[in-house]
């Protein structure tokens, strides 16, 4: 079987047992503090096992694209070293949520596996929990029992809690399961050793492919289990692996999964793939590199047809570190000096295609991505090599160690590069530390990686206490079986109860999240910010609404203090006239993406946005600056339908399939559901899916005025804008600023003229100045050349000279190293008020006497108050007490021993 036709199979089977094949969630998670991407199938039905909206159907069944890079589950190092573990995999999942149960999820797995897959019963083996005395948890009997029905007893496994008991997190929904693995050793291994022993033991030919998890329990915040009030069933079959083990190979990377990558990747870089090299063959590095290559592009491609872009933060620098260990493969192994990761693209989008059709209507712009990041990753990668041979350049007597940019005395005859540095080059420079190790082992240096170790457990440490947050169990209020009623497109007032709350601490500040049984507050989503309001009791009391979140399909109000009585009924208000100018620049949004369309070309789509009460934020695809013509033609379009004031046509609950018919606008990455909401501004001109709210009419936003364009990154722009009462203030503050140059230039008949006659002025007379100055400077060098002090073979000079500016210091410095050999050279200046201090030193004086300019100029400037650094050669430092200039130049005979 083809890996389609295993896929098929799969969904086949489950929808014969009444289940609903249900598409797959972006790769990228949205609504969820707790989670960066989905890397489980169970993700987008975690609202439902915490109970917190009702099941779409009782049976559902799909293929989830995943990812695990992060957090709990990162298995990004171990990607292409091992046959088995990979960053995006699909999870083939069958759910039933307070329907059947362990009796029929093992039955239909046992059928699956033997009849439709016709797997070797022998080779299989599968797991029960054994229960846990500290947990109070007995053995799971009854999965036992079910198990026995079908599989010989010596293939039924205990497992300990750790391999047999599934929890979300700390927190949450969780229970027994039951695990199937395979054993596809050579049938004379496993006469010899019996896959019971192996199962579980990190072998790398008997493995997991099947878990079914049985959720039972709760768990909550004191670490106590309470039954939940449905059992459902969560099981998870990893892709690549049933794959591999139906196609009869030993690795997942030898299927149809990945192999018509790893052989384009072979043949472009002129090497051959050997699925069996081993650590140590000669040819495996180039097979590690080719594995990781044809699982990164699969896991970077996904992310960024979902809407996540590679950024220098959160989930955003998470793919952008995958990338760029891709890269580093690509360069540093199979040898491509070139942009090459990119290639990968179109063969994955033809490969996905009828699968995960988002990659397919995008594999333009992915790939334009990937490739303008692989340009930037390799120019920082040469910078990174360049900087590691600046680390390594300079070694005194072979007794020195470079210790944060410091030469310091060490052992005699060794170099080491310190951690620190080792850490900057990999945080800095992408790289990895084998790598820096592997560079420093081929100049005779070595890295100390206890201190690297030490550099990059602090920076760990930094980035979990910035985002600890500390989150409470829910306390209920009021019992409610029907999901949260949003009202807030109907209206800004709501009597309303509160169903349950919690506590949160982050970053030392508390707050509560409050839950109600109907709310008119916006919760923030599709770029739309929350609302902020109040919440007024009978008593008087009043509790401000900060902001609205929503987390796992609820609607969450954060305040800074509870109520005295939660269980009384209130009112919730939200800041109707915040709400309205939101609306503005929503609705202006919505004009501005078609106007875009219009004007730039059909290729542009939305890739991210914010939109406030004081402006909007849009996110496009696109891979030119959009210019001063098309901006105004673009604004243009908005304004004019501002001035139609065309009505806004609002349709709730249509069908998805319906609405996508009808030519409407979705946006790539969002999570849509069977029914939707369409906004349509002229059926004609702007129709989207969206969940915002808008205004009545286009005629309410007033104005729109674009007051910034600008690159975000590799093929996405961005455009801000602003509408109403702000961009009235806008044009009015404008007006002002025109008249005030107007007033400046004696009213001039031509503002533009006048203007450029006093640059062309400027631009002359400071010709006139750098003349000046190049004329002092050069007086200057002949008169501190004769004032050259030879100190033991050393030619020094230590002056104070007046000069404008920095960069004339500096030429004079280069100047007097030209005309002065064997040149030691310290000048120091008052510029504007600031001490300027100047360190030049021959290069022959570095070599031989151990001087280095960035070390010298470092303590100096201690005597101005103030740092600075540089090269062994030249550096420079600034400070706050010129006062101390003269002490500086005392301070530099002492440099010459």
């Amino acid at each position: 079987m083809t890996a389609t036709q295993i896929r098929q199979a799969f969904l086949d089977f489950f929808a014969s047992k009444g289940h609903v094949i249900v598409p797959s969630a972006p790769i990228v998670v949205k609504n969820d503090p707790t989670l960066m991407f989905t890397n489980a199938g169970m993700n987008q039905f975690k609202d439902v096992f915490l109970g917190d909206a009702a099941a779409k159907a009782p049976r559902v069944t799909d293929t989830q694209r995943c990812l695990r890079v992060s957090g709990k589950h990162n298995d990004l190092e171990e990607v292409g070293i091992d046959t088995y573990h990979h960053t995006m995999f699909e999870m083939l999942g069958n759910w039933s949520f307070g329907d059947y149960f362990k009796k029929e999820a093992i039955a239909w797995s046992w059928e699956l596996l033997t009849e439709v897959y016709k797997l070797d019963k022998n080779r299989l083996y599968v797991t029960y929990f054994e229960g846990d005395e500290k947990e109070g948890l007995a053995k799971d009997t009854e999965t036992y029992d079910l198990w026995k029905q079908y599989v010989d007893e010596a293939h039924i496994l205990p497992g300990n809690k750790k391999d047999n008991f599934w929890e979300m997190g700390e927190t949450g929904p969780c229970g027994p399961c039951s695990e199937v693995h395979f054993d596809s050793r050579p049938d004379n291994e496993r006469s010899e050793v019996s896959g019971a022993t192996l199962v579980n033991a990190d072998h790398d030919q008997v493995i997991e492919i099947w878990n079914n998890v049985f959720m039972q329990f709760n768990r909550v915040k004191d670490g106590s289990l309470h039954p939940l009030p449905n059992k459902h069933v969560d099981t998870g079959m990893g892709f690549e692996r049933l794959v591999r083990v139906l196609q009869g190979k030993s690795s997942n990377y030898d299927t149809d999964v990945f192999q018509p990558m790893i052989q384009f990747i072979a043949e472009k870089s002129g090497k051959t793939y050997n699925s069996a090299a081993k650590p140590g063959d000669t040819d495996w590095n180039d097979a590690v590199a080719m594995r990781v290559l044809a699982d990164h592009i699969r896991a970077i491609s996904f992310a960024i047809a979902d809407g996540q872009l590679p950024a220098s933060n959160k989930a955003g620098y998470v793919i952008r570190r995958i990338l760029r260990r891709a890269v580093r493969y690509s360069y540093q192994t199979l040898g491509f000096k070139e942009p090459f990761f990119n290639e990968l693209v179109p063969l994955l989008a033809e490969q996905f295609k009828g699968v995960f059709d988002e990659l397919w209507n995008q594999k333009d712009f992915v790939q334009k991505v990937i490739l303008e990041e692989e340009v930037a990753f390799l120019r920082t990668l040469f910078a990174g090599i360049r900087k590691f041979s600046e680390l390594t350049s300079v070694v005194r007597g072979g007794t020195t160690i470079l210790n944060d940019g410091v030469f310091v005395e060490y052992e005699p005859g060794v170099n080491i590069i310190s951690g620190q540095a080792a850490f900057e080059l990999s945080d800095t420079y992408g790289f990895p530390i084998d790598l820096t190790e592997l560079m420093a082992r081929e100049k005779g240096w070595s890295v100390d990686i206890e201190g690297f170790n030490s550099a990059l457990q602090a920076q760990k440490t930094r980035s979990r206490a910035a985002t600890a947050i500390d989150t409470g169990d829910w306390i209920l209020v009021k019992d409610e079986d029907e999901a949260v009623e949003f009202t807030g497109y109907d209206e800004t007032e709501t009597i309303a109860h509160i169903i349950k709350y919690r506590k949160v601490t982050a970053k030392g500040k508390e707050q509560f999240q409050i839950v109600l049984d109907k709310t008119p507050f916006y919760a923030e989503s599709g770029g739309q910010v929350g609302d902020k309001g109040e919440l007024i009791f009978p008593n008087g009391e009043i509790i401000e609404v900060n902001d609205t979140k929503k987390e796992n399909g609820l609607i969450v109000h954060f305040t800074d203090t509870l109520p005295s009585t939660p269980d009384d009924a209130l009112t919730a208000i939200v800041d109707a006239e915040r709400r309205n100018n939101t609306n503005n620049n929503h609705s202006a949004t919505h004009l501005l993406h078609a106007a875009m369309k219009q004007v730039l070309g059909t290729h542009v789509n939305q890739k991210g946005s914010l939109v406030n009460a004081d402006y909007l934020r849009f996110d496009f695809s696109h891979f030119a600056k959009v210019t001063e013509e098309e901006l105004a033609k673009i604004e243009a379009i908005v304004n004019e339908k501002i001035r139609e004031n065309v009505f806004l046509q609002e349709e709730r609950n249509v069908r998805y399939d319906q609405a996508i018919s009808s030519g409407v606008t979705a946006l790539f990455g969002e999570k849509y559901g069977d029914h939707v909401r369409v906004i349509t501004f002229d059926a004609t001109f702007s129709k989207e899916l969206c969940g915002g709210t808008h205004v009545k009419a286009t005629g309410q936003i007033g104005y729109f005025k674009i007051v910034a364009e600008s690159a975000v990154a590799a093929g996405v722009r961005r455009i801000e804008a602003i509408t109403g009462i702000a961009a009235e203030n806008y044009i009015i503050e404008q007006s002002k600023l025109v008249q005030q140059v107007k007033e400046l230039l004696k009213n001039p008949k031509d503002i533009a003229k006048s203007i450029e006659s006093l640059l062309e002025e400027n631009s002359r007379l400071k010709k006139e100045i750098e003349k000046t100055v190049l004329e002092k400077s050069s007086g200057l060098k002949d008169e501190l050349a004769k004032k050259v002090e030879n100190i033991n073979g050393i030619n020094f000079i230590a002056q104070k000279v007046t000069l404008p500016n920095a960069e004339a210091v500096k030429n004079l410095a280069y100047n007097l190293k030209d005309i002065v050999s064997d040149l030691f050279l310290v000048l120091v200046a008052n510029i504007d008020g600031k001490p300027n201090i100047t360190v030049m030193i021959a290069e022959n004086l570095v070599k031989d006497k151990g001087l280095h300019a960035g070390n010298i100029v470092k303590e100096l400037a201690k005597e101005v108050k103030g740092g600075g650094g540089g090269q062994p050669f030249f550096a420079t430092a600034g400070g706050s007490d010129v006062s101390g200039l003269d002490k500086a130049l005392e301070k530099a005979r002492t440099f010459l021993g």
